[in-house]
């Protein structure tokens, strides 16, 4: 008799499905009444109630309920989401640069977790993954079903115990990579002066990322002198972003004046703008800053900024394109909460959502194989040459050179073929942007 009525149950269903479907054909979603939010309160009442005395197995009040309130709030947009009491706490820390797991960026898409940009000297960033792979299995689990949350769990865990991650890479078969979880502590700004030009590596928008770049800036322009520096590099790439003010206070260093951006919601009059104040602590030292795919939220509106005010060339490749304001709100006792709230628009007016900072000059991932410089090789070493002293040809002693050169070469590159792996990869994308910043700099001068 159960049975039945769990069959005539279904059937019912359909048949006010179809009959449904048939009333409401040709008529706009926009035009159909909408429903009182306590009736699908009711709805939703009814449910859990269903879920807590038909499900095959016991289940858990809390769990269930925060797991429906995650449901609605990924179901917005992938940055939406709950968070329990623990991971609104590793979010608390994470903000002050130091937390525990892999190091990696991640967001959901098309149901299986991404990685946005891997975090430098960590341990995902130490087992090569990169911007764009897609993570497909944890510990042999497959992460399709699960949301952002719970497979962000399943990656974190006890310092030192390790995890393995399936990767899916653009143009590569899937392969797994064993990780050992570590505490992060990440240090969210890095210089050092490479010759005449001031380098400086923001890794994250974090609570000192603002003061932190304006005592490396004074830094490198004392080191290297203020009279011989040529000018700054501000290398953004696989920055995932962080703190809205810091990237605003990272701007307003080298800005003289100016909107740096503002943040619109839905309704007009919560438009927010930030300018910047009077005052460069550059003096208008020519800058160039790096971006890449892996650069997103804080890092574009930086690079935004910059470029609209022409205070800087960007270069590089396109950025990740989230231009959007995630607001957090705590819920005691719970955890809390983060909300897509207003998107970002650099000060032309220009969206960064989904669109992403096009650098001006466009320098792609390239590696540079070093030739050995070829001596005892020229004009002199050919045969028959004319030697430099008027009516005499080259020496027999300079043939015998050349050919003990050429012996020479060929031991050599045996012994750089083997030694290959043991160089250290030059940053082809970092040359070019000193290059860059030389012109500029040449070019100003000349000016």
């Amino acid at each position: 008799m159960h049975y039945q009525k769990i069959i005539f149950g279904f059937l019912g269903l359909c048949l006010m499905s179809c009959s449904a479907m048939a009333t409401s054909a040709g008529v706009k979603e926009s035009d159909k009444p909408k429903k009182d939010p306590y009736v699908l309160m009711e709805l939703f009442g009814a449910v859990f109630n269903e879920v807590k005395s038909e499900y095959v197995e016991e289940t858990d009040d809390q769990k269930l309920i925060e797991t429906a309130i995650d449901g609605m709030l990924t179901s917005l947009d992938p940055h939406s989401g709950f968070m329990d009491a623990d991971s609104f706490a590793d979010m608390e820390t994470q903000t002050k640069g130091e937390f525990g797991g892999l190091g990696i960026e991640v967001s959901s898409e098309d149901g299986f977790v991404r990685v946005m940009s891997p975090i430098d000297d960590t341990p995902a960033f130490k087992a090569g993954l990169q911007t764009g792979d897609y993570i497909t299995h944890i510990d042999g689990l497959s992460v399709v079903g699960l949301s952002l949350n719970e497979a962000v769990k399943k990656m974190r865990g006890k310092v030192g115990t390790k995890v393995t991650l399936t990767i899916s890479r653009k143009d590569s078969d899937s392969f797994d990579v064993t990780i050992t979880r570590d505490i992060i502590k990440v240090k969210p700004v890095k210089f050092e002066a490479k010759g005449d030009v001031g380098y400086v590596r923001i890794v994250s928008f974090s609570e000192k990322t603002e003061e932190m770049t304006r005592q490396a800036i004074e830094k490198l322009i004392k080191d290297i002198g203020s009279d011989k520096i040529h000018g700054l590099i501000f290398d953004l790439r696989n920055n995932p972003g962080g703190l809205l003010d810091q990237a605003i206070g990272v701007c307003d260093l080298v800005l003289d004046s100016g909107e740096i951006v503002s943040t619109r919601s839905r309704r007009p009059e919560d438009t927010t703008r930030f300018s910047a104040h009077k005052g460069d602590i550059t003096n208008g030292l020519p800058i160039v800053v790096m971006i890449n795919e892996g650069s997103a939220s804080a890092s574009e509106i930086v690079a935004g900024a910059l470029q609209d005010h022409h205070r800087a060339l960007i270069v590089g490749l396109k950025s990740f394109g989230k231009g959007s304001v995630q607001t957090i709100r705590s819920v005691p006792g719970f955890g809390g909460i983060r909300l897509t709230t207003a998107r970002y628009y650099t000060p032309s007016g220009t969206s960064i959502q989904a669109k992403g900072i096009t650098p001006d000059i466009t320098i792609p991932r390239a590696e540079i194989e070093e030739q050995p410089i070829i001596t005892g090789f020229g004009e002199q070493n050919l045969p028959k040459a004319i030697s430099s002293q008027v009516g005499k040809k080259a020496s027999e002693t300079d043939k015998i050179k050349s050919t003990k050169v050429a012996d020479t070469l060929k031991h050599k590159k045996k012994e750089n073929d083997k030694d290959d792996k043991d160089k250290p990869k030059t940053d082809y994308q970092l040359d070019r942007a000193i290059d860059i910043l030389h012109a500029v700099y040449l070019t100003q001068k000349r000016d």
